[in-house]
């Protein structure tokens, strides 16, 4: 028996619909609420994100929406700025599947949100530090006294921790003006701040108009996570599965389709079609294997103690914990991109 007739025979268990963005770009709210009339829509809401492209193949090509509509689900896309906007959804049950960078997955579960990483979307060069044209700042060991912007709870933040750390410094040698994504390069940009923790596609965009990467260092990019609630994967499993069939068609649509899929991103992100292909094309590796398991655990355990240490999670043991409880692999095991429609 297919997936959809098998979601069509249990139904949908009151997925309600949401009125308002996640919180993401400047024009949509701070958190999505619930449609106080309800009106019995059977609603899954699900994010995409210029930092994770197979969001946007999906939903620019309309496969999830048309392999849904005949099972009386429909699909509503939420736009999400960074992976703490992601997590806010996720947390207040705004989202059922968000996508957000390995580090504040585990942040997210080790502070107590319900959630599960159910496949990988990418393997990224997403972070680095990044200054102005002319700046005088030329190693991390320069950032001591300094001004940064950077987005908390997101990979860029994370990244810069780890960068000062191995520099012989700390977040109390610098001064963190916590802004998102594309606040912080605002900030960077009219000299509000002296550097600025990057996030692609925004941060190539900051490198066609003389921006400077700084520090780069591949290993301090954990990976893309595609997370969903622990009720959503308990109560509606056939249709979180759907979603990750969907990603396994959008994963061989972008091997196949490289040009394409820089077009997509540059088309939503309002990038010129060279950013958004060296973004696509250099930076991320969207053919990893998705499925969560020993390589991303490896990335993740060294980032917890980070956590620990500055004070954003209150011991090792929680983050132990979230380890182990993380990662559900068998839906990511099961894609099967041939239930998608077209």
């Amino acid at each position: 028996m297919s997936i959809l007739n098998t979601v069509t025979r249990r139904r949908l268990l009151g997925l309600t619909t949401v009125a308002a963005a996640v919180a993401l770009t400047g024009c949509a709210g701070e958190n999505a609420e619930p449609d106080a009339a309800g009106g019995g829509t059977e609603t899954l809401n699900v994010d995409y994100a210029t930092y994770n492209p197979l969001s946007l193949i999906i939903k620019d090509q309309g496969w999830l929406d048309a392999t849904l509509e005949d099972e009386g689900v429909e699909v509503n896309w939420l736009k999400s700025a960074g992976s703490n906007k992601a997590n806010e959804g996720l947390r207040s049950d705004a989202l059922h599947v968000g996508s957000t960078a390995g580090s504040a997955a585990l942040l997210a579960r080790a502070n107590g949100t319900p959630i599960k990483t159910i496949a990988m979307y990418s393997q990224p060069e997403w972070s680095a530090i990044v200054t102005p044209a002319g700046s005088d700042i030329d190693s991390v060991e320069d950032l001591k006294g300094k001004k940064i912007a950077a987005t908390k709870g997101t990979d860029p933040y994370f990244f810069l921790v780890q960068a000062l750390q191995e520099h012989g410094l700390t977040v109390d040698d610098v001064t963190v003006e916590n802004l998102q994504h594309a606040d912080g390069w605002g900030a960077l940009n009219n000299s509000s701040v002296d550097a600025w923790a990057g996030l692609d596609p925004i941060m190539a965009g900051a490198e066609e108009e003389g921006a400077e990467l700084t520090y780069r260092n591949l290993d301090f990019n954990t990976y893309g996570f595609l997370n969903a609630t622990e009720d959503f994967l308990e109560n509606e499993p056939e249709l979180a599965q759907t979603v990750i069939d969907a990603y396994q068609k959008a994963r061989e649509w972008a091997a196949e389709h490289p040009e394409e899929t820089a077009q997509i991103l540059a088309d939503e992100a309002g990038l010129e079609p060279a950013i958004a292909n060296k973004v696509i094309l250099e930076r991320s590796n969207l053919d990893v294997d998705p499925v969560p398991g020993d390589a991303q655990r490896k990335v993740l355990e060294a980032v917890g103690p980070i956590f620990v240490e500055i004070g954003d999670v209150s011991e090792q043991s929680s983050i132990d914990e979230a380890l182990d409880t993380l990662f559900d692999p068998s839906f990511a095991e099961n894609a099967d991109a041939s239930t998608i429609k077209e």
